[in-house]
């Protein structure tokens, strides 16, 4: 155990037999926060892009929370963002393609998760010359009933301090522009808002020097 929370409320390492857990939390959070279970017709790929990989490329860097009914957030990070995207697109994303069918680049005839399936296919990873004063990146989701109880703010200053003691010199992370909570979470703990014309538009670059 990393962290306890009290009332049965604890962080640890996530391990391998926490993917089903990683791939639920990450779809009941996927809509900038809530359930986005409506909007995919597969269940599993969010967290196949954007919480497992992180169990198996940077283990050290990847908790979950458990609670009194399982797992119910998790906090993941990697101290190298290049080395990490240049591996998901080595060694993480082939083995998917191969079982999921490209939906083509046409937008308009996407349906369900058609466009996680195209990431899949044709990933494209966000990491400009402005980021790399800021080489690791991550990701926290915590479902409802882990929310309001410190246990965020707890999770991710732990696993900064560990990428702290790494050598990382900052971190970076994406969030939607809709997400007001999320911005004024990351901006208590430090992080500001990064402003460049190589960043995409429609997500905000949240980012701290350790």
């Amino acid at each position: 155990m990393a962290l306890d929370f009290g009332d049965g409320y604890a962080l640890r390492l996530a391990q391998w037999t926490d993917y089903g857990a990683l791939n639920r939390v990450c779809l009941l959070t996927g809509d900038s926060g809530k359930d986005a279970t409506a909007r995919e017709d597969d269940p599993d790929l969010l967290g196949l892009i954007y919480a497992v990989p992180y169990q198996v490329l940077a283990p050290d860097f990847a908790f979950v929370v458990e609670g009194p009914g399982g797992v119910c957030g998790y906090v993941l990070g990697t101290p190298d963002s290049e080395g990490f995207y240049a591996r998901m697109e080595r060694e993480w994303f082939p083995p998917l393609a191969r079982r999921l069918p490209d939906p083509g680049p046409d937008e308009s005839t996407w349906t369900g998760s058609d466009w996680a399936r195209r990431v899949i296919h044709h990933p494209e990873f966000v990491y400009p010359p402005v980021l790399q004063d800021y080489p690791a990146h991550g990701h926290i989701d915590l479902l409802e009933e882990a929310r309001g109880r410190k246990i965020g703010s707890g999770a991710l200053r732990l696993v900064m301090a560990r990428l702290t003691a790494a050598g990382v010199p900052g971190m970076h992370l994406q969030v939607s522009p809709s997400n007001a909570g999320a911005l004024a979470f990351y901006r208590a703990l430090g992080f500001e808002r990064l402003e460049d014309a190589s960043l995409p538009e429609h997500t905000v670059f949240m980012a701290i020097r350790f």
